[in-house]
C-alpha cells in the first residue's frame, strides 16, 4: 500500500522541528519508565486515583442545543510523580458538552486531543456539536498537557520540546481519563466511552487499557505504537535528529543506563524487515523535494537489526510475551555498536539514535506493553489505508494485540481522512456505544 501524497505535501508545510530540546533529562526518563511499570498493571492502577477524586465545574454556558460546562481538576500525576509536569500543565481543564434533552440514557464520550489540537474549539465544532444533534450524546473534551492553557511558556506552538514530554503527556492522560470516568460514573452518566483522532486515539487507547471495566473505545487514525510515527512516518522528517544524536553521543547515561530500563521486546521491537525498505522507498519517491533517498533510508530511517519472525513475542492468546529471542532485546540491539571512542567517527550514530527512539516510544506507547482492554469487541478502530503519518508496516497489528477488535479502513491518507471523514468517526462511536448497550 502506498502513502498519501497529501500527507507528504502537508508535512512539508510544517516548518517547526520536534524535540528541539532533545531527549529530556535522564532522571525524568528514569522516573517515567518506573511509573510506566505501575500504569502498565491494571490491578495497580485501581488504587492510583481515589474514587472520590475532586472535580470542579466553575462555569456553565447555555447554547441553543446544549449546555457547556467548564471544569478542572489537578492532575494526579503531580501527586504520584511530583514535578514531572510543567507548572502550567498541573491544572487539567475540560469542557463538558451536554444536550438539553437526552434521547436515551445519558451517554458520554470522552475525546482526547490530537496533535496541534489546542483548547476545545476544533473537537467541539467537528465532533461534539454534531454528536448532540445526531445521537443526543454528550462529549467531554479534555485538554492535553503541553497544549492550550497547559502549554509551557517556552514551548513553540505544538512542538514538544523534549521526547520525554510526549511520555509525560501519556502518563498524565491515562490518570486524568480515570479521574473523569470515575466522576461521570458518580454523576450517573451511562454508558461511557473514549475516542480520539491521531495522537488522541493513541492516548485514548492507553487510557482504556487501565480501565477495569468493559468500555467502548474508538481510536481514529492511530495504531499499535507511536514509535513508527517518529522513526519511519513522514513526521520523522520533522524530528530534530541533529540534537538527539549529539545528546546521545555525549551523554553515556542514555546508552548505558536508560536502555536497560526498556522492557518491551516483542516481535516488532527493533525489527525492520524488507517491507520497511519497500515502504521507505515508496515514501522517498512520493516526497521528492524532501530528498529521502533509499540510501538515506537504509542509513538512517531503516535499521535492519532484528529477525523477521512475525509471531515472536506473542503467546497463543495474542497477548504480549516478555520472553522473545534475545536478539530482539533492545539491550542487544544497541550495545556494542561503538567502533571508535571519537563520537564524530560513529557512522552508526544516526541509526543508534533512531533505535533508541523506537525503544523509548515502544516502552511507553506500544499497546502490547499494556493490559488488553476488558472487552475488545467494544473497540472499533478507524484507520486510513494510505496513512503516511502512522505507518503500519513492520509493527504488530491491533488485531494481533487485541483479538476481537474491529478495524475499519478508509481510502486515502491521514490528512484527507481528518478533513473529510469526521462523520465516519462519529458513526463508529455510535456503533460501539450501541454494541455496548446491547451486550
Amino acid at each position: 500500500m502506498g502513502v498519501s501524497r497529501l500527507d507528504v505535501f502537508y508535512r512539508r508545510l510544517l516548518l517547526t522541528k520536534l524535540f528541539i530540546g532533545g531527549w529530556g533529562k535522564p532522571e525524568d526518563l528514569k522516573r517515567i519508565f518506573a511509573f510506566q511499570k505501575v500504569i502498565g498493571d491494571r490491578e495497580k492502577c485501581k488504587y492510583l486515583v481515589p474514587k472520590d477524586y475532586p472535580v470542579y465545574i466553575n462555569k456553565t454556558e447555555e447554547q441553543a442545543d446544549c449546555l457547556i460546562h467548564h471544569g478542572f481538576f489537578m492532575s494526579p500525576l503531580e501527586h504520584l510523580v511530583p514535578g514531572i509536569l510543567p507548572r502550567e500543565a498541573v491544572k487539567a481543564r475540560f469542557q463538558f458538552i451536554v444536550p438539553k434533552k437526552w434521547q436515551k440514557n445519558r451517554p458520554v464520550c470522552i475525546h482526547l486531543a490530537g496533535t496541534g489540537d489546542h483548547f476545545f474549539w476544533r473537537r467541539r465544532t467537528l465532533m461534539a456539536r454534531p454528536m448532540i444533534k445526531e445521537a443526543g450524546m454528550a462529549s467531554l473534551l479534555l485538554e492535553n498537557p503541553y497544549y492550550g492553557y497547559r502549554k509551557p511558556k517556552d514551548q513553540l506552538r505544538s512542538s514538544l520540546k523534549n521526547v520525554s514530554d510526549l511520555l509525560v503527556m501519556g502518563g498524565a492522560l491515562i490518570l486524568e481519563s480515570t479521574v473523569l470516568l470515575r466522576w461521570l460514573e458518580r454523576e450517573g452518566y451511562w454508558p461511557l466511552g473514549m475516542t480520539g483522532i491521531s495522537m488522541g486515539g493513541y492516548m485514548a487507547s492507553l487510557a482504556v487499557t487501565s480501565w477495569p471495566k468493559p468500555i467502548p473505545l474508538i481510536p481514529c487514525l492511530s495504531w499499535s505504537t507511536a514509535s513508527s510515527v517518529f522513526t519511519t512516518g513522514v513526521l520523522s522528517k520533522a524530528v530534530n535528529w541533529t540534537e538527539l544524536e549529539k545528546q546521545y553521543a555525549i551523554n553515556s547515561v542514555y546508552e548505558e543506563e536508560i536502555i536497560k530500563l526498556l522492557d518491551y521486546c516483542g516481535a516488532d521491537s527493533f525489527k525492520m524487515g524488507p517491507e520497511f525498505v519497500k515502504n521507505a522507498d515508496c515514501l522517498g519517491r512520493v516526497s521528492g523535494a524532501d530528498g529521502v533517498s533509499v540510501a538515506e533510508a537504509e542509513r538512517g530511517i531503516l535499521i535492519g537489526l532484528g529477525s523477521e519472525g512475525s509471531g515472536a513475542g506473542l503467546n497463543n492468546s495474542g497477548a504480549s510475551s516478555h520472553t522473545p529471542p534475545g536478539s530482539l532485546h533492545p539491550n542487544n540491539a544497541l550495545h556494542g555498536k561503538k567502533t571508535n571512542s571519537d563520537n564524530s567517527c560513529r557512522p552508526s550514530l544516526h541509526r543508534e539514535s533512531i533505535s533508541f527512539m523506537k525503544g523509548v516510544m515502544d516502552e511507553c506507547t506500544h499497546m502490547a506493553n499494556f493490559p488488553v482492554p476488558v472487552d475488545t469487541s467494544l473497540i472499533i478502530v478507524v484507520q486510513a489505508k494510505e496513512d503516511a503519518y502512522v505507518p503500519r508496516t513492520g509493527v504488530l497489528s491491533l488485531q494481533e494485540i487485541w483479538p476481537g477488535c474491529e478495524v475499519r479502513y478508509l481510502k486515502g491518507g491521514h490528512i484527507s481522512a481528518y478533513l473529510f471523514k469526521q462523520n465516519v468517526f462519529r458513526q463508529a462511536i455510535y456503533d460501539a456505544f450501541n454494541r455496548f448497550c446491547l451486550k
